[in-house]
């Protein structure tokens, strides 16, 4: 983290690798409400829309997009219509974008109260919290598994032979990290300076997701060689690298962007999206789409 950024978190660091998962414990079935609204910010399926020209920067328009194509094919292809909804599809880079907002505002009112000589040690862990919590999206997208519907076994045609075994999922992301004790050593070097610094943040984060989506054969293919089995694989071992290294430095960047956002003047956020004025508004959702978030340029 630059000198100029959220130093501040430094020692948060245990308290935010700690709350790291939590996120997955919202997603039980003995807390239904939760899980239904979680389970699908954990991924982003991204061949189950590829009929979408453009992804919309709402949550709700994605959705009514995904409902009309449901209504679409429900008598043709009732087997894909079944998967023709957000469980199936993934929000993924929604949730991200909602908690970095979380995260700039959160940090622009710590702002505010230091300015005040108020004391900000609450506000301070509530912002590593919003680190923690982004961060478990931001690293589940740099992991290609959570970017494709064939995140648990092959999916599909399957000319290639590869496995249809859903334990491939833990088999990379957990069984040989594990294996081959990934270290913060490991990975310090690939992180590099800061980035991301322009640009939209809801873009920057399905760039994101489709950099890392890009990768999902070539894990087919090492695990079909066995390569998740032994620990000494380079190509494997450089595989857990580069996808840990790109989470950790998007996560970097992004917490980075937000404090420095939050410096700048607070927008007046217009047009307001709930406006019915909005020239954008649609009644079927109550809301415009997302405009396009600030710049912050270093």
């Amino acid at each position: 983290m630059p000198e100029d950024g959220p130093m501040f978190l430094k020692k948060y660091a245990d308290y935010i690798a700690g709350s790291a998962s939590i996120p997955d414990t919202w997603r039980v079935a003995s807390e239904p409400f939760s899980k239904i609204e979680e389970d699908p910010n954990h991924g982003w399926f991204r061949e189950q829309f590829a009929f979408m020209k453009v992804v919309p920067r709402s949550r709700y328009e994605f959705v009514l997009e995904l409902y009309r194509e449901y209504l679409r094919i429900e008598k043709t292809d009732p087997e894909d219509a079944k998967r023709m909804n957000v469980r199936w599809t993934g929000t993924l880079p929604y949730a991200a974008a909602e908690v970095y907002g979380h995260l700039v505002a959160d940090m622009r009112l710590l702002r505010r109260e230091r300015a005040a000589g108020r004391d900000t040690a609450f506000l301070e862990q509530t912002c590593a919290f919003y680190v923690a919590w982004m961060g478990h999206y931001i690293g589940d997208g740099a992991q290609p598994l959570h970017d494709t519907i064939h995140h648990d076994g092959w999916q599909g045609p399957d000319p290639k032979g590869y496995t249809r075994d859903p334990k491939i999922h833990g088999r990379f992301e957990s069984a040989y990290v594990e294996a081959i004790a990934l270290t913060e050593q490991d990975i310090a070097p690939r992180i590099g300076k800061p980035g991301h610094l322009q640009g939209d943040v809801f873009d920057l984060v399905l760039a994101h997701l489709d950099e890392a989506g890009d990768n999902v054969e070539a894990i087919y293919k090492l695990d079909k060689r066995g390569a998740f089995s032994d620990a000494h694989d380079q190509e494997a071992r450089e595989m857990v690298y580069s996808r840990t290294a790109a989470g950790a430095r998007m996560l970097r960047d992004l917490v980075y962007r937000a404090w420095l956002e939050s410096a700048l003047p607070q927008a007046p956020g217009k047009p307001n999206p709930i406006d019915l004025n909005n020239p954008l508004y649609n009644p079927e959702t109550g809301s415009a789409p997302a405009g396009v978030s600030p710049e912050v340029v270093k």
